[in-house]
């Protein structure tokens, strides 16, 4: 897929969907269509921004390679099968190219952003500038040449994460007001190189030339054509299908086997709101997701290293505390305290800008049921249970089967008070029925009966409490009449048939009041009592995608598979998604999120598979 946009005037924050990602399972970076990095966290996800122009275009810090070449239109796309990503300006009088990707494969454990810069036509004049402000622009820094390089000192390296970022390229750079900058010219098929480096405990440093970025080029295409290639999925909507896995590998941590949730922070669900938060952490009811979305394809391994990386969190248990939280640092760190920073104006003026997530110390009963069919999945797909990790997920089911009854925040975190939920209900029955699928299946031992009588009991209270009758559907919460779009998960995890006429019911209930066209609300606004906010949100899509899904196993093929089109008619010019899509389409909330790309992926398997059954072609 690409894009074309005209970026003539002043910049300001590019839109979220204006963007590309590029990263090598330690972080990530925000490449805009006009080639400027406008989001790079180092060395890790979660670790202070370098650059965060993406949330305030003046004191958030950039890396910019501009053409001259006045009015010009910019194009972006992937390389095909890779997270390379490449942007070109087109002019009358001529055509540049520049190459971004953060290699993989290479002996170092350094973090490395290569830029190649090339004139595709004409002979182009460029102006870079690399701009650093480190510790999410709060903490100043010094700029020094040495050699072919630029180093940028922070005041304060243990707040900025690291001692020193170093900048080589391969025309000469100079230094300007603390940022390093170079004016140069290329003859068309000609290249310059650029090579941005995290300082990891003082390796050695890549040469900015031909050789290396070649060779690092082709590591990192091998890397990723690769590992897609593993994947065991052909049919319809495939490069759809493919993009997003490549988006949700990029959101796993190769050190520790866990998986953000989205790799930015601050990026706000309404322009101007106050829901402006961090998604830098791994929450494990959305990686239990995308290891689900992930063994549709075939893809195995990451499941194994996320089991691996909870089972860790489950020994870590506090007594008298929830066996697991929802949601803790890459590296298994239980506190992510939250924060505001006054110092960004936010994308687009919308503050606070927020890091670090209160949601961490809430209740949310919902996880123990998304990571145990996580675990049940990988079971029958992946490696057969071990002993340890069955002995630790039989405690947590102890814990679920005495406290499934608790009022909590809710599969949305809400910040307004705690309530009995219905997906937090749904997903408790999830969790004790994997549990004795487990037990019977792999003759493990379990209190079957005492389990059974727990799930049993947790099932006919959604029916009790849940489902208002004048409604005529299951509402959000035991005693409401508010619909939640999160109701869709009941017949993607099994509990009610697609079928059941108060099922049927409940998706009426749905198309009326949280469906615009084919993009689905997760809950109503009405107030701050809702959630604890009263500025509106957008469209969320994985709501969108989940209500395409609901009806392919209802049986309305066509208008599954329509609907679901017309979601994808709302990604970027890279087939990326953000969390959430606002009232001229455009993209809200933290980009890219593996919530949403994870939810494509599961609809498109379901329809796909449905729409063969049905003897439809392609």
């Amino acid at each position: 897929m690409t894009a074309d946009t005209n970026m003539a005037g002043a910049r300001g924050e590019l839109p979220i969907e204006d963007h590309g990602v590029i990263g090598d399972l330690h972080t990530v970076a925000l490449v805009g269509l006009d080639g400027a990095i406008d989001f790079f966290c180092a060395p890790r996800f979660d670790s202070p921004s370098v650059f965060a122009a993406v949330l305030d275009a003046e004191r958030g810090g950039s890396f910019r390679v501009d053409p001259q070449l006045g009015h010009a239109r910019r194009k972006q796309l992937y390389l095909p099968d890779t997270n390379v990503l490449l942007t070109r300006t087109l002019s009358a009088g001529g055509v540049a190219e520049v190459s971004d990707f953060m290699p993989i494969g290479e002996t170092e454990d350094v973090r490395r952003i290569v830029r190649r810069v090339k004139a595709v036509r004409g002979t182009v004049r460029f102006v870079l500038r690399c701009a650093p402000r480190f510790g999410y622009g709060q903490v100043p820094h010094r700029a020094e040449a040495r050699d072919d390089a630029v180093l940028f000192f922070p005041q304060d390296p243990a707040v900025a994460g690291f001692g020193y970022l170093r900048l080589r390229g391969s025309v000469p750079l100079r230094i300007e007001d603390g940022d390093a900058v170079a004016e140069f010219e290329l003859p068309a098929e000609s290249t310059a190189t650029f090579v941005l480096e995290v300082d990891v405990d003082g390796q050695d440093s890549a040469p900015a030339t031909h050789d290396y970025a070649s060779e690092s080029f082709k590591r990192t295409v091998n890397f990723w054509r690769e590992w897609i290639g593993r994947s065991t999925y052909h049919g319809r909507w495939r490069d759809e299908v493919h993009r997003s896995a490549l988006v949700l590998k990029m959101l796993f941590s190769a050190p520790h086997g866990s998986l953000v949730a989205a790799p930015t922070f601050g990026l706000p669900e309404s322009l101007s709101g106050e829901r402006n938060w961090d998604y830098r952490y791994t929450w494990v009811r959305d990686a239990a997701f995308t290891t689900y979305a992930l063994i549709r394809l075939g893809m195995t391994e990451e499941t194994g290293a996320f089991i691996a990386w909870i089972a860790d969190r489950c020994a870590e248990s506090i007594p008298g505390k929830p066996p697991l939280q929802p949601l803790y640092g890459i590296d298994g760190s239980h506190q992510v305290p939250e924060r505001e920073l006054p110092n960004l104006r936010g994308h687009r003026g919308s503050q606070p800008v927020r890091v670090g997530n209160g949601a961490a110390t809430q209740l949310q009963l919902d996880v123990f049921g998304a990571l145990m069919d996580s675990v049940y999945l990988y079971d029958k797909y992946g490696q057969p249970m071990s002993y340890d990790l069955w002995t630790r997920l039989t405690t947590l089911v102890d814990w679920v089967c005495d406290n499934w009854r608790l009022e909590d925040a809710g599969i949305w975190e809400i910040r307004s008070g705690m309530r009995a939920h219905l997906s937090s209900r749904v997903l408790c029955w999830v969790a004790v029925d994997r549990a004795l699928r487990l037990a019977r299946h792999r003759s493990l031992p379990a209190p079957e009966a005492r389990w059974t009588e727990a799930r049993d009991d947790i099932y006919r209270s959604v029916f009790a409490e849940f489902w208002n009758e004048e409604k005529r559907a299951f509402v959000q919460s035991a005693g409401g009449d508010e619909v939640d779009a999160s109701c869709l998960l009941m017949p993607l995890l099994r509990f009610i048939s697609p079928e059941d006429p108060r099922w049927v019911q409940t998706m009426e209930a749905v198309r009326r009041e949280l469906v615009e066209d084919s993009l689905v609300k997760r809950y109503v606004v009405r107030d701050a009592e809702t959630d604890g906010f009263t500025d509106p949100e957008g469209t969320f899509t994985i709501c969108s995608f989940w209500y395409a899904e609901c009806l392919s196993r209802g049986g309305d093929l066509q208008q599954a598979r329509f609907v679901f089109e017309k979601i994808l008619s709302y990604a970027n010019h890279l087939g990326l998604f953000s969390e959430e899509i606002g009232p001229s389409g455009e993209h809200l909330g933290n980009f890219p999120q593996a919530f949403t790309h994870l939810s494509l992926i599961s609809a498109a398997f379901d329809i796909d598979r449905r729409l063969d059954g049905a003897g439809w072609g392609m």
